[in-house]
C-alpha cells in the first residue's frame, strides 16, 4: 500500500546546511509535501484554546515537524515547536527536550538521575569555592567546558592545577557557566558518536581529534571513520537519549577503562559525518519516524518532557 502524502515542515534557518538538504531531499523522494520554515521569523498567536504559529503572514499548517534548532536560538526554537505541538502537530523531538538537552548542567544531571554513566563533573558558580571543586578530582589535566557552546568551541583542557585555577578565575570574571570534567586519557583524542532515532541506533561513526588537539569534534579538524559500537555502548546510547526525553539525537561517547561515558547529547547532530563515514541513510530514518508519528504507530519510549 502506497504511504500517505504529508506535509513535513522542517524548522531550520539555514537551508543551506547539508543536514536540512538531505531531510528535504528524502522527503520530497518519498511523494511529501516538504518546506523549511525558519522559526526565528515565525509569530506566536496566543490566545484561549486557538495557539497559532505564523510564518510570512500565513497560519503554519502541516503534518508534522522536524526540528533542526541552533544553539543560540534553542528557547524561541523550542517555543515554535511548543505551539505547534499545543495545536496538535506531531514533533520528531519535543520542546521540554529541547531545552532539557541544551542545558548542558541539567542535561548531565538527568543523564545522572536515569544512571548512565558519565565523566566526573564539578560545576560551582562562586569564585571562593573554585579550590572545593578541584579537590573532587583525582588528577589532572582537566577539561573546562562553557555551558553554552557547541562545536567544541568554549572547551579548554587545563594541564596542571595551576592552569585549572587561572582558567577559572578568567571564566568567573566573565561570569560565565561552565563545567569541569575529568580528562581521560585512554580515550587517545577519540570519541564515538551514536545516532539514536526512535529508540534505536541506526548509525554510529568514530571522531579521532585532530593532531596537537584534544578535541573529536569535526568542526574542529577531527577526522570521522566507521566504526561498529558494541551492545554496551548501544544501550548506553540508548538510555542516554530516554534520560532527556530525546527520539532524534546524537549521544557522544568515550571509551574508557571503566566502559563507555556519555559526553554529551546533542538534539540537533549533523547527519553529513555520520552518514559519510557509516554509509547509513539517517535522513531516511529520521523520516521514517516522521511517518510513524503521524501513523500513531511509533514505539517512542523516551520521557514527555
Amino acid at each position: 500500500m502506497a504511504k500517505k502524502s504529508l506535509h513535513v515542515t522542517v524548522l531550520s534557518t539555514r537551508p543551506d546546511l547539508y543536514s536540512t538538504r538531505r531531510i528535504m531531499e528524502t522527503a520530497t523522494a518519498r511523494g511529501h509535501v516538504a518546506e523549511i520554515v525558519s522559526y526565528k521569523r515565525c509569530v506566536l498567536g496566543l490566545s484561549a484554546g486557538k495557539p497559532v504559529v505564523m510564518h510570512e503572514g500565513r497560519t503554519l499548517r502541516t503534518n508534522v515537524v522536524i526540528p533542526r534548532l541552533g544553539a543560540t536560538s534553542s528557547r524561541f526554537g523550542a517555543a515554535v515547536v511548543r505551539q505547534l505541538e499545543a495545536a496538535g502537530i506531531p514533533s520528531t523531538v519535543t520542546a521540554g527536550a529541547v531545552l532539557r538537552s541544551r542545558d548542558k548542567l541539567a542535561a548531565l544531571q538527568a543523564l545522572v538521575a536515569a544512571g548512565v554513566p558519565v565523566p566526573q563533573t564539578a560545576a560551582a558558580r562562586e569564585p571562593s569555592v573554585n579550590e572545593d571543586v578541584l579537590e573532587l578530582f583525582e588528577s589532572m589535566p582537566l577539561v573546562v567546558k562553557l555551558l553554552e557552546s557547541s562545536a567544541g568551541h568554549g572547551v579548554v583542557l587545563a594541564e596542571t592545577k595551576k592552569a585549572a585555577k587561572a582558567l577559572l578565575s578568567a571564566f568567573h570574571q566573565l561570569d560565565a557557566d561552565f563545567l569541569v570534567q575529568e580528562f581521560v586519557p585512554e580515550a587517545n583524542g577519540e570519541d564515538v558518536r551514536a545516532f539514536v532515532v526512535d529508540g534505536v541506533v541506526v548509525a554510529s561513526m568514530k571522531r579521532r581529534a585532530a593532531p596537537s588537539d584534544f578535541r573529536s569534534n569535526l568542526h574542529q579538524g577531527g577526522v570521522a571513520e566507521p566504526t561498529k559500537l558494541s551492545a554496551r555502548e548501544q544501550k548506553v546510547a540508548v538510555a542516554a537519549a530516554d534520560a532527556l526525553g530525546l527520539s532524534v539525537a546524537g549521544v557522544d561517547i568515550i571509551r574508557s577503562d571503566r566502559g563507555p561515558l556519555v559526553l554529551e547529547v546533542n538534539v540537533s547532530p549533523g547527519l553529513q559525518g555520520v552518514e559519510t563515514a557509516s554509509a547509513v541513510d539517517v535522513a531516511g530514518s529520521i523520516c521514517d519516524f516522521a511517518e510513524r508519528l503521524v501513523a500513531g504507530s511509533t514505539h517512542r519510549r523516551t520521557r514527555p518532557y
